[in-house]
């Protein structure tokens, strides 16, 4: 028992060691990128793509972001999965009450069957595009952006070794339900990790034109389930990279209860597996941030039932120090965060002791819900996403098996609640 209790503790203590050398890689870029924005003469066209399906919590507030950029030529294109969605009414009244004339809004017109419903969207919009747009910029719905979004976004790609930029989601860790606190957690892991793989996030994310029709993009997306993750690969054939942006880092305030939060998440790691270029060193991250933990917490279990003080002790002390140093690294990163926030001049949030306290122990519900959801995922070939059903046989082999309009009567009953 007693070497087993050494052996587990050392890995522990190591994983501990490399989050927290990945963490201080990761601060150092934050701290080290400056912006070099270009003028407005040398700003391409671009053309903002904004897929919708249903009225995601925020919205009104993401559209009034996107139309008051400060970016000489841009045109917002909004493409709502039907007219009776209701993210078509909200869109069209937040396009009146701008008084915008840089915006077209079109429903999708063909709903493909062997790809995801914003592939479809996307492949449309950018089909519809004519030369005159340089770049294209993807965002979602839960992202609302500064002033300087777009410009910061589409500056990088003055750099002809850069393909594609991105920025990512923060999620707050302030919300009602232990879902949003969850979600937090593993967010801040998975930021770390998407920079150090060089990973897009699709809501941000600005690719140019050419490289559209220099590589196979476009055809990949109109066979697959979604289009970010696969870029990685495709670009770096290419020899192009993707290109984080720190001041890209967008605060979401959303909400969601544990229930939702572990299909939301059987879905991403679904998501992953089949475009992740990384897949093998995820796999190895969870079994190092989720399997260990909880060995230990049995094996301290098993040493108290078998009066093994000094094991226990050794164990709890390891498991101890491992928690306490996963918050720090959250805490440190969060302010790291809110820096860059308020550079932007968006409002942060304050950490109460009561939540830093919910954060720690937060740290191995998540681990646990992460785990449930892992094992959860490897049976599953069909997913569900805001009332739709694709079955999955492979990464470019995906079936639309239901689809139906989004309706007023699918909205969650808490407006902040993530769709």
């Amino acid at each position: 028992m007693e070497d087993l209790a050494i052996f587990f503790s050392k890995s522990l203590m190591s994983w501990l060691v490399i989050q927290v050398c990945l963490t201080l890689v990761f601060i150092w870029y934050l701290r080290s990128s400056k912006k070099n924005l270009l003028p407005d003469e040398q700003l391409p066209k671009t053309a903002v793509i904004l897929c919708l399906r249903g009225a995601d919590p925020f919205l009104p507030r993401c559209l009034r972001s996107l139309l008051n950029q400060n970016y000489p030529q841009y045109d917002l294109k909004l493409i709502v999965d039907s007219h009776e969605d209701p993210a078509w009414k909200i869109a069209s009244e937040t396009i009146t009450e701008q008084e915008a004339t840089n915006v077209q809004i079109s429903p999708l017109r063909i709903v493909r069957n062997n790809c995801s419903l914003k592939c479809s969207s996307l492949v449309q919009a950018i089909h519809e595009l004519d030369d005159s747009y340089k770049v294209v910029a993807l965002v979602d719905a839960d992202t609302i952006v500064h002033v300087n979004w777009l410009r910061e976004l589409v500056s990088p790609l003055g750099d002809a070794k850069v393909g594609a930029t991105t920025g990512n989601r923060w999620y707050v860790p302030t919300g009602k339900y232990w879902g949003s606190l969850v979600r937090y957690t593993g967010n801040v892991s998975a930021v770390v990790q998407m920079f150090i793989f060089q990973i897009p996030w699709g809501g941000t994310l600005a690719v140019k034109t050419e490289v559209l029709r220099q590589t196979e993009l476009l055809d990949k997306w109109g066979q697959a389930l979604g289009e970010d993750f696969m870029m990685h690969n495709i670009l770096k054939k290419h020899g192009l990279q993707v290109k984080f942006v720190p001041s890209l880092l967008i605060v979401n305030r959303e909400e969601t209860d544990l229930f939702n939060l572990i299909d939301y998440l059987k879905r991403l790691i679904l998501y992953s597996r089949l475009y992740h270029p990384r897949w093998l060193a995820l796999v190895s991250e969870a079994v190092s941030s989720i399997l260990f933990p909880t060995l230990i917490i049995i094996l301290i279990l098993e040493s108290l039932l078998e009066t093994k003080w000094e094991a226990a002790a050794l164990l709890l002390g390891c498991y101890g120090v491992y928690t306490v140093g996963l918050l720090l690294i959250m805490l440190v990163l969060e302010l790291e965060i809110q820096r860059v926030v308020r550079s932007n001049d968006q409002a942060i949030v304050k950490l109460s002791a009561a939540t830093i306290i919910k954060m720690l122990i937060g740290i191995p519900l998540t681990q646990w819900v992460y785990g449930l959801a892992m094992l959860s995922s490897l049976w599953i070939s069909t997913v569900t996403w805001r009332g739709v059903s694709y079955r999955v046989q492979g990464p470019w082999n995906i079936r639309l098996v239901e689809y139906r309009p989004y309706q007023w009567l699918d909205q969650p009953i808490d407006s902040k609640v993530s769709l």
